[in-house]
């Protein structure tokens, strides 16, 4: 492998973050008495929301009013304008955006009758701080994810005013400024709409959950327990990856941090055992995304989901779980067959922590999350309840031993890096209230869904892959709760118009948001995982993409057949389902590898991929047809692979030490 198996000297972990993600590049006070000011906006507002969470919010618009408000603050006091700022220093016109924000909230509390009474009339005062409140987020929204959002939001906005000069289906009655910021400020139907309303209720305390999670030392555990799993098998430190990116995915939601966080760790690991620099990148970069549909979190996306389609959250976690799972076995089998491919050993197992003692350790940090999964499943509380009940769980079961015990002082940064993590997705929020509110008010979504119901014709095969396109479009960039929020409004209603089920529809949309982040051209999370490797950051990218082929492809199959969403399906069904979709991803794997025994050649990877899509698509015909493609093809790899003399079988040592 020559220089492949020495660990390089990779960028700082701060300075890939912040090149990769910009809400990352915030202010370090050097005065003690400002720092301690924002500190205490911050913990501030932590509390409010767990106050809220169990004696229940103030009247809906207040409250939203108040989320916003802070949060608008709180960015104006950490994020500077320019990334060449100096980060020790506050700026005069930092504190009077933020006295402007705050100003926005006292208005509807002061005059909150008075807008109820008007209905939809707006007076200047109305027009005045809704327009401030649109410029406020737009800058911040700047500030802290870059110009993508932003533009996006200014795009839709000049639609909005002169959207009925353009000719064809994209042409609406027209507005006025004074419709489109009364509609913004004064509703609960733009800014303050449902993305902000599901950002200032469950997203807020699941992310301040996660802040109490990492000062436990949940990551730790995640990382040793994987360790301890897989650490020893045939390319151990790529499975690491995956278990531990997956577990931690799932809970922040963040792919870019989430690379960072776990890929300083595990990357170096993978190229030291002699992984390419580039496919090192990319197991970590799709295994970060893939956490981001994996229940029974699922980054918080699934719960904007249940608060969308109107259904319970355990119906969204359970349909979304087998495609999650057949994801990572996707990735895990490819990164498998390239260990035995290239003879990759794992990492010696005296390096390696026991299970048992990473379970006696930190193992009982997984009853918050089984508590809160009980909570979510099984008590038929609220979700807001179960999030502060399970955040009280935490600290209770960290006091059990003195390597996880919180003191005091953890307590409250918790509090405050809770509301910080928050800040990149609610602003995202109130800026897609932008987006969706104008798409609302013109009927902008309808018309889209339209556009790409006619561009695909009588076709659903053609108007998924318009879609396809459209969600990755929109999802360039984008942190995943707004990419999801984005694509339900533009994209979901194509796929709803031609009969598919609306659960169906939000799934498919939100997957290739999510993926986003790994398509080039704009490929954040492998982007920043080249970073760590020192590898390319295209070839990372496509490298990724081939990684989560069954990503890609296994939305494709649930929506011609839903009972891989293991919806509509017996028991039984269900079962078989289950074997031969995993059978069927296996089948995908050594397609996409181009191994099996031993090098497989075109022909027989076009077979295999044919036989995997039988297989994941529930049809007892198919699935006959399947397997006699299986055993053809394992006999013809066996008598080549017998003939080269290197007969071994594939998944020898998949769990077991190398």
């Amino acid at each position: 492998m020559g220089n492949e198996n020495q660990v390089p000297v990779i960028e700082n972990e701060k300075d890939v973050l912040e090149k990769y993600d910009k809400e990352s590049r915030s202010r370090s006070y050097r005065l003690k008495p400002v720092s301690l000011i924002v500190s205490g906006i911050a913990i501030s507002l932590s509390v409010y929301h767990l106050y809220t969470s169990y004696f229940g919010t103030l009247v809906t618009l207040q409250h939203r009013s108040l989320h916003v408000a802070v949060v608008l603050a709180l960015i104006f006091l950490i994020y500077p304008a320019f990334k060449n700022l100096d980060r020790t220093k506050l700026h005069w016109y930092d504190v009077a955006f933020a006295l402007l924000a705050i100003t926005t909230t006292i208005y509807i509390y002061i005059d909150y009758d008075g807008i109820v009474n008007r209905g939809g009339i707006p007076n200047d005062w109305d027009l005045f701080f809704g327009a401030i409140l649109v410029v406020l987020i737009l800058e911040a929204a700047r500030r802290v994810a870059g110009w993508a959002l932003p533009t996006l939001g200014i795009l839709f906005l000049i639609y909005g005013l002169y959207g009925n000069h353009l000719s064809g289906i994209f042409r609406h009655r027209g507005y006025n400024w004074e419709d489109i910021v009364n509609f913004m400020y004064v509703t609960t139907e733009g800014i303050y709409g449902t993305a902000i309303g599901v950002s200032s209720t469950y997203i807020f305390l699941f992310i301040l959950f996660g802040a109490f999670l990492a000062k436990s030392g949940m990551g730790q555990f995640f990382n040793d327990l994987a360790m301890a799993i897989a650490g020893q098998t045939k390319g151990g430190p790529a499975k690491v990856s995956v278990i531990a990116s997956g577990f931690l995915g799932s809970i922040n939601g963040a792919a870019v941090a989430n690379v960072v966080t776990t890929g300083s760790f595990t990357i170096p690991l993978m190229k030291k055992i002699g992984y390419k620099k580039n496919f090192a990148g990319a197991v970590e970069a799709s295994a970060s995304v893939g956490g981001q549909i994996l229940p029974p979190i699922m980054g918080a996306a699934a719960f904007i989901m249940a608060e969308t389609l109107g259904v319970p959250y355990r119906e969204i976690a359970l349909a979304a779980l087998l495609p999650a799972l057949l994801f990572y076995l996707g990735v895990i089998v490819q990164i498998h067959l390239r260990a035995t491919k290239e003879g990759l050993k794992g990492i010696s197992k005296d390096n390696l922590p026991k299970i048992m003692d990473v379970m006696k350790e930190r193992g009982h940090l997984m009853i918050p999350l089984l508590f809160l999964m009980y909570m979510l499943f099984f008590s038929g509380r609220t979700i807001i309840y179960s999030a502060f009940l399970t955040i009280i769980v935490t600290v209770g079961i960290a006091m059990i031993r003195k390597t996880t015990r919180m003191t005091f002082k953890d307590i409250i940064e918790a509090l405050e890096n809770g509301a910080r993590t928050a800040l990149t997705v609610a602003i995202a929020c109130a800026s897609v209230g932008l987006i969706v509110g104008i798409a609302t008010l013109t009927g902008f979504g309808l018309k889209l869904a339209n556009a790409i119901v006619t561009l695909g014709g009588e076709s659903l095969l053609l108007t998924l892959m318009f879609t396809m396109v459209a969600c990755i479009v929109l999802g360039m960039g984008l942190p995943s709760i707004p990419t999801y929020i984005i694509t339900a409004t533009m994209a979901a209603p194509a796929l709803v118009q031609l009969g598919i089920e609306p659960l169906v529809a939000h799934l498919f949309v939100f997957y290739f948001g999510i993926f986003a982040n790994i398509t080039p051209p704009v490929a954040l999370a492998s982007f920043a995982a080249a970073g760590i490797s020192g590898g390319d950051q295209m070839k990372t990218g496509f490298i990724s993409m081939k990684l989560a082929i069954a990503g890609f492809i296994v939305p494709y199959l649930f929506v011609y057949n839903d009972s891989l969403l293991l919806i509509n399906t017996t028991f039984l069904e269900g079962v078989l389902v289950v074997i031969t979709s995993i059978v069927g991803v296996g089948m995908l794997g050594i397609a996409a590898e181009g191994y099996y025994l031993t090098k497989v050649n075109p022909v027989i990877r076009i077979i295999l991929f044919g036989g995997a899509l039988l297989l994941m698509n529930p049809n007892w015909l198919q699935d006959v047809f399947a397997l006699v493609i299986i055993l053809f093809v394992v006999f013809v790899q066996w008598r080549k692979a017998k003939k080269e003399g290197g007969f071994n079988l594939p998944l020898k040592g998949f769990m077991e030490a190398s």
